[in-house]
């Protein structure tokens, strides 16, 4: 087959090869989501992806006979090597992610590379994948290739897995999304908890505004800092990356998805739910993440009114300090139901998926399990000392 050589990647022409290279690798597997081209540049682009400014990274491409067949990113964030361990990052902790190999031979030798390269940067442990961070696109999938992701997960060849592990890979953590029937109502003790939270004038569940939009994103930032500061993986969100994040989602918000919840007039908890863009993306961005014109009118009119769409919840919080309590779950509940009725009701939902969430976030799979979801995809997370 030919000697695999990886270098590397540098320059204009060398990052456009980063990524054209996963378009054309995925091209033949129906469940894998051209993203516009535009974007998957921009975030792989210091300077324009707010991740790079505390962040050090090492892209590589493998060639072989001079066809590129294969990327890999090798990076170290900084703010993750000021995590505890006992969290998942901390120090002497690099990642490697964003992998893309047209045979296991490819993805050996790319994964040596960003191992080299992380231990030239004086790493003694990698826990990949990630791509880029924590919360963008953490984990290789291990369930659910028969059917596409929705927005802002990823969907990978079936025998990464297998090459990844035979590299001395060992799970650390397993991620799970959860799939429910949203035009079905939640069973009566879940509705016996709403309504008691209906009755209670301590509480109040309101829309996002979006006349305040950035006031309103930096808010729900907050909570969720605080809400995951003590879980598995956490680095903070710095406001940079607020402010990139809702630009990226502005188009996506709709009012009535995105819910914060008051306690005595205090925001303590949100739910943002966002409409699967990738179902559009499939029938509008063609195999290459180039529209068309026309495809590209046909996704801006979508975005304007996405009916029908499916929904995912990608981000839920409540702040530490209502952790574990019956409110918590209450509030939680009370989201939950709302944001059903009008995704429902106003954008002809059917399906909804929550996560991803932790296995072992026990309070966070009790809900997903009270509202009678199930798990539908699965990615894993691989540590190995260097």
């Amino acid at each position: 087959m030919g000697e695999v050589t990886v270098s590397p990647a540098s320059g204009k022409r060398d990052m456009r090869e980063f990524v054209d290279v996963a378009y054309r690798l995925n091209a033949g597997d129906p469940n894998w989501v051209a993203n516009l081209r535009m974007e998957e540049v921009e975030k792989f682009t210091p300077g324009k992806n707010p991740f790079f400014a505390h962040a050090r990274w090492q892209p590589f491409l493998a060639r072989r006979q001079g066809k590129v067949v294969g990327r890999i990113s090798a990076h170290i964030d900084e703010m993750a090597l000021g995590q505890p361990i006992e969290q998942g990052m901390g120090p002497g902790t690099g990642n490697w992610g964003a992998i893309e190999a047209e045979d296991e031979a490819v993805a050996s030798a790319l994964i040596a590379a960003a191992e080299g390269w992380l231990r030239d940067q004086g790493m003694s442990r990698v826990l990949a994948p990630m791509n880029l961070s924590v919360w963008e696109e953490p984990g290789i999938q291990t369930l659910g290739f028969d059917h596409a992701p929705m927005v802002m997960m990823a969907h990978h060849n079936a025998r990464y897995q297998g090459w990844i592990e035979a590299l001395g890979y060992a799970t650390v953590k397993t991620l799970r999304t959860y799939e429910v029937d949203v035009r079905v109502e939640y069973p009566p003790l879940i509705q016996r908890i709403i309504a008691s939270g209906e009755k209670n004038p301590r509480i109040r569940i309101r829309e996002v505004v979006l006349a305040d939009f950035d006031a309103e994103a930096a808010l729900i930032c907050d909570i969720l800092n605080d809400a995951w500061s003590d879980n598995w993986g956490f680095v903070p969100f710095t406001p940079e990356e607020i402010a990139y994040t809702g630009k990226k989602l502005k188009p996506l918000v709709h009012p009535d998805l995105i819910r914060i919840a008051e306690y005595d007039g205090e925001p303590v908890a949100f739910m943002m739910t966002l409409p699967d863009l990738n179902q559009a993306q499939m029938r509008f961005n063609g195999r290459n993440g180039k529209p068309s014109p026309l495809g590209l009118l046909r996704l801006l009119l979508w975005l304007r009114k996405p009916r029908p769409a499916d929904m995912r919840v990608p981000l839920m919080g409540v702040r530490k300090s209502l952790q574990s309590s019956r409110l918590a779950s209450q509030l939680a509940f009370m989201m939950i139901e709302y944001i059903r009725r009008d995704a429902v009701s106003k954008y002809a939902a059917k399906r909804g998926e929550i996560g991803w969430i932790l296995e072992d976030n026990q309070g966070m799979v009790a809900i997903a399990d009270a509202i009678n979801s199930k798990v539908n995809r699965e990615y894993r997370i691989y540590e190995k000392a260097l």
